[in-house]
Parts: structure tokens; C-alpha cells; sequence
């Protein structure tokens, strides 16, 4: 009989997993920030480019991760059943998966000025635009390939390596950044290009520290992850296929849910598009701290699925979900108690326009405080059905709250109702409410009962 862990217990394992994982996101969303603030200072219409050339490169890498948020689940299972040889073949079919999708995506980088000019972009940002993504999305591939060797890495409880390595990267972007952005230290003034330039080299040197840790350090070489690295494992490729292409197709769809309330706030007024963008940057920094702790949770919740322990399974489950639920509390405070204060980092408030964008912002930041627990519940329950390895549904329920119910709501409320941009808010409220609900039943549901011989239901 497998003795019975206590909930402390599981929140420290929790937590030594989940912390370098988010501060690992956090330095990640700070790589993007740190492009947008450089090209920011280069020019105007270099920076629309840039954002527009790195929102297009990051919905084709949300679209192709899945494959390496596969690699999570598949491997902490694997390991935890003690079969070494399956933890070294989904990594690489993971791999493999990753480099034919970044094969295959390329060419729309590449043709990218007629697609955005379709899109209605400015001759001018297009133009600027296509030379960035036709840098960057060499980059495809290694950036795909650090994403696997970081599940890989997370799912064998080496998550503090993925964080060093993470802040070494946005260090080296940095530098790059204002070498190749702006012409400094010798080198030639590229601009928009320059980034794309650092971008690449990051994400380069960034799956070259990961391979050699992975391959060379003690305890991961006798896995031996590169074996025979160019032979087809088919029913491996399967495995992660048939979990990984749901994962990303749910990220499109959370994606696309955003993109699409940007779009309508633009249709309130230019301040509230500001005030918009400014409170989903506050919102964004805290929903990293959800998802680092829901991928400590699919390890979690993946380990025990594969030891055949049911409670340990639900437990570790409702741990995660607690202190998912203490960051969110904190959240809640620190929106409703600081507002003035979050909105103004982001903001010269002497500059024309500026106090109209304070008000609403703190406005939105009040819906936040709704918004914190909604897209909090559905991040973690995401996280822990792909730790029982389930992927097709969740994506269905996701997809159908997010533009069914979430769009829908926020164009009624905003629009039809006459609330604007708060109402527009509610409604991405209700749409993540509704992904969470529907989403935690399912895991519910699906979680192994203690005391139920045989496997767990995955």
C-alpha cells in the first residue's frame, strides 16, 4: 500500500518544481518586453513592424509548441514508471515533431508582406515587417527545440537550469539588442532586422546550452537523449503528435480570443486601447506565475498517473489548485489596492492623452481582479488534464468558451448592451469562467478514484 503524502509536502514539491518555472516564464515574457521598449526608442514605424512581425512569429510558435508541452506529461510519466528508454524517445520524437513543423511554416514567413498587406497593414510596416520575419523565423526551429529540452528538463525535475538559462538569454538579447539595433559598439544599425539578428542568436545559443546540459550533465547522460537521434521512433511520434497538436490548437484559440478583444476595444476609442494593452501587461505578468505553477502541476499530477496512485494524483491536484488560488487572492489585492500605482509604471503622465488612459486602465483593473480567478482556474485545469494526458476535449470545451461564449459576450455587452469597454472585459470574464468550469469538471471527472484497482483512466 503506497503511504499517503501530506499536503505540506506536496506543496514543497510543488513549489521547488513550479518556482523556476515561473520565474522562467517571467524572464520569457520579459525577452518580448525588451524588444518592444528598444524598438521603441529606434522609431515608430521600425517598432509597429517588430510588433507586428513578433505577435505573427508567436502565434505559429504557440501553434507549434504543442508538441514540446507534450513532451511534459509523456516524459514525468514515463519516468515515473522507471522505462528510461520511452523518456529519451518522446523527447526526440518531440524534436523531430518540432523541426518539420519549423520546416514547414517557413515559407509563410517568408511571403509575409502579401499576407499582411491582405491583412490591411501599411505598405511601408509590411515591407519592414516581412525583412524581420524572414530572420526570424530561422529561429523557428531552435526556439521549438528549447521548448522540448525545457519540458524534457522540467519533467526530470532539473526546472532550475531552465531558469538560469532563461535569464542568460534575455541578458544576451540585451546586449545584442542595442549592438545590432542601433549600430553600437562597431557594429551596423539594422534596426527591426538587428532584432530579428539577436532573437535568432539567443534561441541558437539557447538550445545549444540546454543540448549540453542534457547530454553531458550527471544524472540526465545515461539517458542519452541524442541516440540515435536520426532513426524514426513511429509509435513515439504518434504519442506526441496525437497529444501535442490539440495543446497548440487550444493556444491559437486563447490567442485568437485576445487578439479579437483588442480588436473591439479599438472600436471603443483609441485611450481605451491603450488602457487595454497596459492592464493585459499587468493581468500577463501574474497569469505567468499560474502557468509556471500549472506545469509543475502536469508533472505532478503525470508522476502519479504513472506509479498507478490515485491519491496521490488527486492530491497533488488540489495542492496545485491551492496555491494557484493564494496567487490570485494576492493579485486581487494588490489590483483593487494599487491601481493608479500598476497603470502609471506604464505611463508619462505628463504627456497629452495620459489621464484619460490612467482612469479607464484602473477601471479595468478592478474587472482584472475577476479576471485574475477565471483565467487562473482554466490555465491550472489545462495543466492538469494533460497531466492524464488529455488533450482533444479540453481543446473543444476551451475553443467553444472562448469564441462561442467569451466573443460573443464581450461584443453584446460592450456594443449591444452599451457598457464598453468594461462590458467587453466581463464578457472575456465569462468566457474564462467558462473555460475553467468546463475544464475542471473534466479533470474531475476523469481523475482516478483512491481505492479503484487497476490504472488510472488517462
Amino acid at each position: 500500500m503506497m503511504s499517503r503524502m501530506s499536503y505540506s509536502a506536496h506543496a514543497r514539491a510543488t513549489l521547488v518544481l513550479g518556482l523556476p518555472l515561473v520565474g522562467s516564464s517571467l524572464a520569457q515574457m520579459a525577452l518580448h518586453v525588451a524588444d518592444t521598449v528598444m524598438m521603441g526608442w529606434y522609431g515608430v514605424a521600425p517598432l509597429a513592424a517588430v510588433v507586428l512581425g513578433s505577435s505573427s512569429f508567436f502565434i505559429l510558435f504557440v501553434m507549434g509548441s504543442g508538441f514540446a508541452k507534450a513532451v511534459l506529461p509523456l516524459v514525468a510519466q514515463a519516468r515515473a514508471t522507471g522505462d528510461e528508454a520511452q523518456v529519451r524517445r518522446d523527447a526526440r520524437m518531440g524534436l523531430w515533431l518540432s523541426a518539420g513543423y519549423g520546416l514547414l511554416i517557413y515559407p509563410v514567413f517568408w511571403f509575409s508582406h502579401p499576407i499582411l498587406i491582405a491583412l490591411h497593414q501599411t505598405d511601408e510596416v509590411a515591407r519592414l515587417a516581412e525583412g524581420y520575419l524572414r530572420i526570424a523565423g530561422l529561429g523557428m526551429i531552435p526556439a521549438l527545440w528549447v521548448a522540448v529540452l525545457q519540458s524534457w528538463l522540467a519533467a526530470l525535475g532539473r526546472t532550475q537550469v531552465v531558469l538560469w538559462v532563461t535569464l542568460a538569454a534575455l541578458g544576451l538579447n540585451l546586449v545584442l539588442n542595442w549592438a545590432l539595433i542601433f549600430g553600437n559598439w562597431g557594429a551596423p544599425e539594422l534596426g527591426g532586422q538587428g532584432a530579428a539578428i539577436a532573437t535568432v542568436t539567443v534561441q541558437v545559443a539557447s538550445v545549444l546550452l540546454l543540448g549540453a546540459y542534457a547530454a553531458l550533465a550527471r544524472g540526465l547522460r545515461d539517458y542519452r537523449l541524442l541516440r540515435r537521434f536520426w532513426r524514426v521512433d513511429w509509435p513515439a511520434m504518434r504519442s506526441v503528435f496525437r497529444l501535442g497538436w490539440p495543446i497548440g490548437l487550444t493556444g491559437i484559440a486563447e490567442g485568437g480570443l485576445f487578439e479579437a478583444s483588442a480588436i473591439m476595444m479599438g472600436w471603443v476609442g483609441t485611450a481605451q486601447l491603450a488602457a487595454h494593452g497596459i492592464a493585459l501587461e499587468a493581468a500577463a505578468v501574474a497569469f505567468m506565475v499560474h502557468v509556471g505553477l500549472s506545469s509543475a502541476a502536469t508533472i505532478r499530477v503525470a508522476s502519479f498517473a504513472g506509479m498507478g496512485d490515485a491519491r496521490g494524483l488527486r492530491d497533488a491536484a488540489v495542492v496545485a489548485l491551492g496555491l494557484s488560488f493564494v496567487v490570485g487572492i494576492v493579485v486581487i489585492a494588490a489590483f483593487l489596492s494599487f491601481p493608479q500605482a500598476i497603470i502609471g509604471v506604464f505611463l508619462d503622465e505628463a504627456k497629452p492623452g495620459s489621464a484619460e488612459i490612467l482612469a479607464f486602465g484602473m477601471v479595468l483593473l478592478a474587472v482584472a481582479a475577476l479576471f485574475q480567478l477565471a483565467d487562473a482556474m482554466q490555465v491550472m485545469a489545462l495543466g492538469l488534464l494533460r497531466g492524464v494526458q488529455d488533450t482533444r476535449v479540453p481543446m473543444v470545451l476551451a475553443a467553444v468558451s472562448y469564441w462561442v461564449i467569451g466573443v460573443p459576450c464581450s461584443y453584446l455587452l460592450a456594443f449591444k448592451l452599451g457598457y464598453g469597454g468594461v462590458g467587453l472585459w466581463l464578457g472575456l470574464v465569462i468566457g474564462l469562467a467558462a473555460a475553467g468550469v468546463s475544464l475542471m469538471l473534466r479533470f474531475w471527472l476523469l481523475a482516478p478514484k483512491p481505492g479503484v484497482a487497476g490504472e488510472p483512466a488517462l
